[in-house]
């Protein structure tokens, strides 16, 4: 028992310089995120476009090096995608146009691997993975009804889960939840996430007003936490196929970009769908 509090003990002080980077972190970027969420309009757009163009860039990264045509090429095309998501279904077609012109550019492209087929199909997931599932992003703010709130409601539920599973995982993680794809995530880190993120997403249904059944609203709440969940392994499962800990080093005590979307992409996927499909 004493040698497990040592360990423990060892692990919390080794983490705190994470934490306070972590909240520093948080700190300035959070109200940046709410103000660009509230202004909407060209600012909004070109900040989503500009922030999954850096992280294509980095999910390109892991095969090639920083300045590699393709790297270039995909930010380019993903930063495409969320501008074409302005425009409704023109995401759709940026999509397969991108995908389309990115194929033959990177089986042409020389590569960092041997594998031309590989680098090519890397390409093709990156804009796949961050560009269409980051499109949603675009799309929900810019729904016909109260697009503002569901963002807001999308972003802070997710921040919710990821705060409370990080927290919970600290204090009171034993249980590995995927030791091959994270070693750090744990079973109790789950679960304080999925409560953090059920109240979330019904506390802020009903503080913005959304006019939406509670029992809808409590079916969201029961989906978005697993979802973000689904979307942090994912990443991580990329991460370890690449053989990489972080996308990039850009944010401090969070990693890249890419890894501070791994869950959003996800949910608000999840919540835009969810918007079209149950509850108008």
């Amino acid at each position: 028992m004493a040698v497990s509090r040592r360990r423990t003990a060892r692990r919390t002080s080794g983490d705190r310089p994470l934490l306070t980077q972590r909240i520093a972190s948080a700190a300035v970027g959070v109200p940046v995120i709410l103000l660009l969420i509230y202004a909407g309009g060209t600012w909004y757009t070109a900040a989503v476009a500009a922030a999954l163009a850096i992280a294509a860039v980095e999910f390109q990264h892991a095969r090639r090096d920083w300045l590699d045509p393709v790297c270039i090429l995909t930010g380019a095309l993903v930063a495409g995608i969320a501008v074409g998501a302005r425009a409704s279904t023109g995401v759709w077609a940026s999509w397969l146009i991108g995908a389309a012109v990115l194929a033959p550019l990177a089986a042409m492209a020389r590569p960092t691997d041997s594998d031309v087929r590989i680098d090519a199909l890397w390409a093709l997931a990156g804009v796949t993975y961050v560009g269409f599932l980051g499109s949603f992003m675009v799309l929900l703010r810019y729904i016909d009804f109260d697009g503002r709130s569901w963002v807001y409601l999308t972003v802070l539920s997710t921040f919710a889960v990821d705060t409370g599973s990080y927290f919970t995982g600290r204090a009171i993680g034993r249980h590995k939840l995927a030791p091959r794809i994270s070693p750090k995530k744990t079973v109790e880190g789950l679960v304080g996430g999925y409560m953090a993120g059920f109240a979330a997403v019904v506390l802020l249904g009903y503080l913005f007003d959304l006019g939406v059944a509670p029992a809808k609203m409590s079916l969201l709440g029961l989906l978005l936490p697993g979802v973000a969940a689904v979307g942090d392994l994912a990443e991580s499962a990329i991460k370890r196929l690449a053989g990489i800990k972080d996308a990039s080093e850009l944010i401090p005590g969070h990693g890249g970009v890419l890894d501070r979307l791994d869950s959003i992409l996800f949910t608000f996927a999840l919540v835009y769908l969810f918007t079209q499909w149950v509850v108008y």
